[in-house]
């Protein structure tokens, strides 16, 4: 199962955090910290795999990837394939550049509600639901589409609000 999915601009600033576990809002930001001074204190030729126990229990596991001027990260249990793992965040990541057009921090931070859409079609309850970046863009289109025409809709008819102006 996973248990935390995060993304971490350089300076340690959580652009997304979602925890698949409830924990208080402070233990989240002390797990944040602590993954954050394990990424910035490994040098670039190292492995992406890492066994974290000591932050979130026995039986933890993290990989993550360092994209530009963001860390990409997935908290998980001894059930999930540490590889498959390292593809799921490829996935998010193109699924996020067909999304934004070579995604960056400015995205992430400005369309918050889009990066919980696409991430939520990938993973939900820390269980895998799709692993194509192409359904996971279909679907969230159809998201898109389906809150476009919930907006437009008018809760007063066009009759009352023209009586409304006389």
């Amino acid at each position: 199962m996973i248990k935390a999915v995060m993304m971490l601009n350089t300076q340690g600033k959580p652009r997304l955090a979602k925890f698949y576990d409830y924990m208080p809002v402070e233990k989240q930001q002390e797990l944040i910290r602590g993954v954050f001074s394990v990424l910035c204190s490994r040098p670039e030729n190292v492995s992406n795999f890492l066994e974290i126990d000591s932050l979130f229990g026995p039986d933890s596991r993290l990989v993550y990837k360092h994209y530009a001027t963001l860390y990409f990260v997935l908290v998980f249990d001894g059930s999930e394939n540490e590889l498959a793992m390292l593809d799921l965040i490829q996935v998010l990541v193109e699924t996020l550049d067909k999304c934004f057009s070579n995604v960056c921090e400015l995205d992430i931070v400005f369309n918050y509600s889009k990066m919980h859409a696409v991430l939520d079609e990938i993973v939900f309850g820390g269980q895998v639901l799709e692993t194509s970046s192409a359904e996971v863009m279909k679907a969230v289109e159809e998201i898109s589409k389906l809150e476009a025409a919930s907006n437009s809709i008018s809760l007063v008819p066009k009759s009352v609000s023209g009586w409304r102006g006389r």
